[in-house]
């Protein structure tokens, strides 16, 4: 069911991004090969949907791993870390063999293990920073998740323990483990009385829209409409913070859409009904979406700012990742709901003019 909000565009969220180009210096400096992923036209979608331009921001190999995440997962380890061991240092001036020592000096028993949840793609950012900081991670994962899946987390050199649970009940479980162990939790979505290191997960997927701020500008073009897949919204509230900040004073403010599996909708429940409500989801090839409540520090923002909510089923999701293996992208079906979400948007939406952007978070694994 798609949902509107006519002023969503008018929401202002003023210096919600003061740290955007801090951060992207940190990614830049952190990981020594970084690169800034692709910002890819596709014409021929944009001639199939009657629009000016249709971009994809190819997310499929971000340092080295298959989806986004590790955008979240390094800037808040770091700043985590940087807080709990009392290290006096800025992102912007710490590059990964510096932090790794300052880490070195510390005493046996004041190196933290790093506890999180996931359904895929942020357990495996989290074991991978782990990795290269040379820390221990535990990552817990709902009976669900795909043994492909555990295999590659556990292949970072992390812990897998799997809850047989929904994805909601395996959060709650990571967290009592961390907070009974001592470790530091590193979780991408929030709850009352857990809200920090999401924060600094949002902050850290502002490189992403950066980057497509820069890579449009380029060209001469502003964007009408991002399309942002949606688990617990820690993404989509990254966009909204980005776009309704000011930070692009010179040109209008995109419109947000958020997609979500219809089996697991509860940005999209939430959103009609007015209040975060949480929901019992089932399976969707979209593992990565399978969430049930919204993160609790990104429902304001999401409520107030985007202004687009639209649910897709497998089906859809399938044929957009088949259509856009075509055309030379390896999108997993994360990655690919957006172009399913542009497609099932009803008539008047879009227009000649409209320039869209699709956030595809995933590749194939």
């Amino acid at each position: 069911m798609l949902y509107r909000n006519p002023s969503a565009r008018n929401y202002s969220i003023p210096n919600a991004s003061p740290l955007s180009s801090s951060i992207r210096n940190f990614h830049q400096k952190f990981f020594p090969s970084h690169t800034q992923t692709r910002l890819t036209s596709l014409p021929t979608i944009a001639e199939e949907l009657c629009v000016a331009h249709v971009f994809l921001k190819n997310e499929s190999c971000r340092f080295g791993l298959p989806a986004f995440k590790i955008l979240g997962a390094s800037w808040a380890i770091f700043s985590a870390l940087a807080e709990k061991l009392k290290l006096d240092l800025n992102a912007y001036e710490m590059d990964l063999e510096s932090f790794k020592g300052r880490l070195a000096s510390m005493d046996e028993e004041e190196k933290v293990t790093l506890y999180t949840a996931t359904d895929g793609n942020h357990g495996k950012a989290v074991a991978h920073i782990a990795k290269m900081l040379s820390l221990h991670a535990k990552v817990f994962v709902p009976e669900a998740v795909s043994e492909t899946s555990r295999r590659h987390i556990q292949g970072e050199g992390a812990e897998v323990i799997i809850v047989h649970a929904d994805y909601d009940e395996t959060v709650q479980r990571a967290a009592k483990e961390a907070a009974e162990n001592g470790g530091l939790l590193i979780q991408d979505t929030s709850w009352p009385g857990y809200e920090e290191v999401p924060k600094l997960i949002v902050q850290g997927y502002s490189t992403l829209f950066s980057e497509v701020a820069d890579q449009l500008a380029d060209q001469g073009i502003s964007p009408s409409l991002i399309v942002v897949p949606v688990g617990v919204g820690s993404l989509a509230h990254s966009a909204v913070q980005f776009y309704r900040s000011g930070v692009l004073s010179s040109v209008s403010p995109p419109s947000i859409l958020a997609v979500e599996p219809h089996t697991a909708a509860c940005l999209n429940t939430s959103l009609h009904i007015g209040k975060n409500t949480p929901i019992q989801t089932s399976h969707t090839v979209m593992a990565g979406l399978n969430c049930g409540t919204v993160s609790h520090t990104a429902w304001p923002d999401l409520l107030s700012g985007v202004d687009l909510s639209i649910i897709v089923s497998d089906d859809e999701v399938s044929k957009a990742v088949e259509d856009l293996k075509v055309l030379g992208v390896r999108a997993g079906p994360c990655g690919a709901a957006p172009l399913a979400a542009l497609r099932a948007l009803p008539d008047g939406v879009l227009d000649p003019s409209t320039v869209v952007v699709l956030i595809c978070t995933e590749g194939q694994i």
